[in-house]
């Protein structure tokens, strides 16, 4: 079995913090979206979160 997986990432220098994650949601072996947003801003935009699996899917359900 293959296994496949979101990559968020996060960098922290000094007081500034970059967070990003790759685009692509797939079923099995389709891919269905390439340019999904898996990086949110929260609570007035002061928290930083990826998603993945379920959770970016309802995401992206939502967008719609």
């Amino acid at each position: 079995m293959k296994i496949r997986s979101t990559t968020i990432l996060a960098v922290r220098r000094d007081d500034r913090v970059a967070l990003g994650g790759d685009g692509q949601v797939t079923v099995g072996n389709t891919i269905v979206k390439a340019d999904a947003l898996k990086i949110r801003r929260l609570h007035g935009d002061t928290v930083l979160t990826g998603f993945a699996g379920g959770a970016a899917d309802a995401f992206a359900l939502l967008e719609r």
